[in-house]
């Protein structure tokens, strides 16, 4: 038999999972398990709840004092968080 096209497992897997739309979900998962890991520990200890609705991550967190910190590098944890998953999955960060 001859080989007409080859390509690398990685990008048929790829496509694969776009083409049944599992590859935001997927993200979304991989965004929301970073959130210890880029927030820091500490803040990790304070949160309680992590999760993604319509593009915005929401963080319930058990510290007003926390809160404020991170409020002031929303921005900032946006494009790490993005940046840990390699893809645009959030735009916002919502505290409460």
């Amino acid at each position: 038999m001859e080989r007409r096209k080859s390509e690398p497992l990685t990008d048929v897997l790829l496509r694969f999972m776009r083409q049944a739309g599992l590859e935001s979900p997927l993200n979304e998962y991989r965004l929301v398990q970073a959130w210890p890991e880029v927030a820091g520990g500490v803040v990790a200890a304070y949160t309680r709840e992590v999760f993604i609705r319509n593009q915005t991550l929401v963080v319930r967190l058990s510290s007003p004092v926390v809160r404020s910190e991170l409020l002031m590098r929303r921005r900032e944890l946006v494009s790490q968080l993005n940046a840990s998953v390699r893809a645009d999955v959030i735009r916002d960060i919502m505290f409460l």
